[in-house]
């Protein structure tokens, strides 16, 4: 397969499918009805909201479970509720009405929006009044509760208008970017990602009539891009509205990390380790080398591929910060971090001890933990030792394993909450002879 050819069937497995999309549709039909009962007496399921967020932009993909919409409220209501714990008042409301019809869903107030919960994916819906130009002014409940301005109309005029200008790769980019976040645990919300991939697309005109044969060198440059955005922005103007986008935490260091792949992936000899490459930025969405099994087999007839992937066990969607470490001892003597032996680009020998641990986390309890253990290499598929099976925590926050044999290996730690993956990180074990 060449560049084309795979990318395009990478953006293909990521796409939000049909059912899916027709559940989203179905639930939002249904807020709506109820808030069109209870405030305008009509039993429409269309009029009055607004999708917005990640769906609304259609810059999301498979696995969304963080869902926005707005229902526009009658202005005959505006002098009901703009008194003091008017704030309050309306989005009680709001949840009352949805209420009455998703009676067994969690429902609750959070701040500036009511949240309806699912078993695979949440609803945030902010009642608002419209402004002119296309703005609208929510509720904010905080401290003695004010009202604020959204502009999403902008942002998503922004989108439609550079998708034509930009040969149809702003989107896509989006998309992929979402795929790179939740393979490497990356806490941006999605209007970061859509407004990064903005500005750069902004910034060069090289892709402005290339497409996915490109990709490659798109994905490569954008992620170059991420790394040398500034080390203490803490926040950018939103496309199309400018209203302030939050770095929740710094993508440096896993946007090189992805561009260092990624130049590996265009300057790989073969196709087996381009693939393979690809897929460590995107995961398990980006298409395999197809004669894999196959190379694996003639090294070793018994050999089972036994790797499992989370997205294949739940939804993905991080919004949490989540680092994890590895003590390295040998005959019961610390000898450091493995993140100090990567950072200094030294390989760890065999017959040590690794102490894998989670040295920061913000995710609020409860929650549970899972780690992924994989092997790579001639000398896993020798001995039928690729592991990568998805296991709980012992509880203890920590996995405990030895190097025994010469190869690239991994570990993955999960962090689910609600049946959704919220935060992961990864760390590479190098192991020489």
């Amino acid at each position: 397969m060449n560049t084309s050819e795979i990318f395009y069937e990478f953006l293909d497995n990521i796409k939000i499918r049909e059912e899916k999309a027709e559940d989203i549709s179905y639930r939002y039909g249904r807020i709506t009805k109820a808030l069109n009962q209870e405030f305008r007496d009509t039993d429409s399921q269309t009029a009055n909201n607004l999708q917005v967020g990640s769906y609304g932009r259609y810059t999301g993909i498979k696995g969304i479970s963080d869902l926005d919409m707005l229902y526009i409220m009658p202005a005959s209501k505006w002098i009901e509720y703009n008194k003091s714990g008017g704030q309050t008042k309306l989005l009680r409301d709001i949840k009352a009405a949805i209420s009455n019809t998703y009676s067994s869903s969690e429902i609750k107030v959070d701040r500036c929006v009511v949240t309806v919960t699912f078993n695979d994916s949440h609803i945030d819906v902010q009642p608002v009044f419209e402004l002119e130009e296309k703005d609208y002014r929510y509720p904010d409940t905080y401290g003695d509760g004010s009202w604020k301005i959204t502009k999403p109309r902008k942002e998503m005029d922004a989108m439609v208008e550079f998708e034509t200008n930009k040969n149809r790769n702003l989107r896509r980019l989006c998309k992929m970017a979402r795929s790179w976040k939740n393979k490497h645990g990356v806490c941006m919300g999605g209007l970061l990602i859509d407004t990064l991939a903005y500005n750069f697309l902004k910034s060069t005109d090289y892709y402005d009539k290339r497409s996915f044969a490109y990709y490659d060198e798109m994905c490569r440059d954008f992620f170059e891009y991420l790394y040398n955005q500034p080390k203490d922005q803490a926040e950018y103007g939103a496309l199309g509205s400018k209203q302030r986008v939050r770095v929740k935490k710094s993508f440096k260091r896993k946007a090189k990390k992805a561009f260092d792949l990624a130049l590996e992936a265009i300057d790989a000899s073969s196709d087996k380790r381009q693939h393979n490459k690809w897929r460590d930025i995107f995961g398990n969405d980006f298409p395999k080398y197809a004669s894999e099994e196959k190379e694996a087999r003639a090294i070793n007839e018994s050999y089972s591929n036994t790797e499992e992937f989370i997205e294949s066990k739940y939804q993905v969607e991080i919004a949490y910060d989540l680092k994890i470490d590895c003590e390295v001892k040998q005959n019961g003597f610390r000898e450091g971090s493995l993140r100090d032996y990567l950072l200094r680009k030294i390989k760890l020998s065999p017959n040590k001890s690794l102490r894998f641990y989670i040295e920061r986390i913000d995710v609020p309890a409860p929650y549970s933990v899972k780690w992924k253990v994989t092997n790579r290499g001639e000398q896993a598929i020798k001995r039928d030792c690729i592991r990568g099976q998805i296991i709980d925590d012992s509880g203890f926050l920590e996995r405990k394993e030895n190097t025994n044999f010469k190869g690239s290996h991994f570990v993955e730690c999960y962090i689910i909450k609600n049946n959704i993956v919220v935060a992961m990180d990864s760390i590479d074990v190098p192991i020489s002879e």
